[in-house]
């Protein structure tokens, strides 16, 4: 039966669901979902809170595979905008939609929506509690209700992602890895309710080089298994090395929507929001004219190398 008549036959109130897994059955891979915030406003409330919006009029659409990095000053609305994803905050003014539902209203299911989003804020190792590291990666598989055999497996797909064998981390202690490894079992943790967003809220903060790169490597495994996935980061290299799009705060507002390339490019928006560029973009631009043509416009190191290679 062809995908378009299988839809039709769906029962409306069943169809944002059933859509999902019967495109997955037909395509063969997980669907990612469709996100939009539209004209988000918030400021907080209560004794000292500030007077001014944390967000204001913020509106973009995440809807395809790719890595978005959401960067800003301290106290721009980052972590604020996406407590809104899941609910967790609810927005003075605008709304967020999920695959085009609005997630405020009262026949919407935010538990399926949290399994489908999954949040990994920032230091998330402090969260774990269990015995093993499997044990910990299996808290959320089980309390989905999931059965045991398929827990085991999403365990074991988990630790997998996130480059710690099953065979060798799944009875340590978590307690007992290194700060990079904790750091990768609470992600692994996530993972294993099998979200097809993952949102990460400073992955990279107090990691060595060595366990930065694993991190870069983990959102990239995601973005090629066709999951969206939200960082937010002060660390502009991680952006140039990782990131397809680029969401810039300021002061609540959304100043820049689009790749990275297009970002470093403007002086003036990165003095606005007070970042800066890549060191080694920074470094190419001054060697751009001894460099090929090619080579000087490279986002990032990889990119260098790959493009020296082809002049070989």
């Amino acid at each position: 039966m062809p995908l378009p008549k299988a839809l039709n036959l769906l029962q409306p109130a069943r169809l944002w669901q059933d859509s999902i897994a019967i495109a997955e059955h037909y395509l063969g891979y997980i669907m990612s979902l469709a996100l939009e915030c539209r004209e988000l406003t918030f400021r907080y409330q209560g004794i000292g809170a500030s007077s001014n919006n944390v967000l204001d009029r913020v509106s973009f659409i995440l809807h395809r595979p790719e890595c978005i990095a959401v960067v800003g000053p301290s106290g721009s609305g980052k972590t604020t905008l996406i407590q809104h994803f899941t609910g967790l905050l609810k927005p003075d003014s605008g709304s967020v939609f999920v695959d085009g539902h609005n997630i405020h209203d009262k026949a919407f299911p935010l538990t399926r929506l949290r399994q489908r989003i999954g949040l990994v804020f920032q230091f998330p190792e402090i969260q774990l509690f269990e015995e093993t590291v499997a044990a910990d990666v299996a808290f959320g598989p089980r309390n989905m209700g999931l059965a045991e055999t398929e827990i085991d497996t999403q365990v074991r797909q988990a630790l997998q992602s996130v480059a710690l064998p099953y065979d060798r981390f799944a009875r340590r202690s978590p307690f007992h890895l290194s700060e990079g490894e904790k750091r990768r079992a609470a992600i692994a943790g996530v993972l294993a309710m099998q979200p097809e967003m993952i949102v990460f809220d400073e992955p990279t903060a107090g990691l060595d080089p060595a366990s930065v790169r694993r991190i870069e490597a983990i959102c990239r495994t995601l973005t090629e298994e066709r999951r969206i996935v939200v960082v937010i980061t002060h660390h502009m290299d991680f952006v140039a090395n990782v990131a397809d799009r680029v969401l810039v705060l300021a002061s609540g507002q959304l100043l820049f929507d689009g790749p990275p390339r297009q970002l470093f490019a403007r002086p003036d928006l990165l003095e606005r929001a007070d970042l800066h560029v890549p060191p080694f973009h920074a470094a190419l631009a001054q060697l751009a004219p001894v460099l090929p043509i090619p080579l000087n416009h490279s986002l990032n190191l990889r990119e260098f190398l790959s493009r020296l290679a082809e002049l070989d």
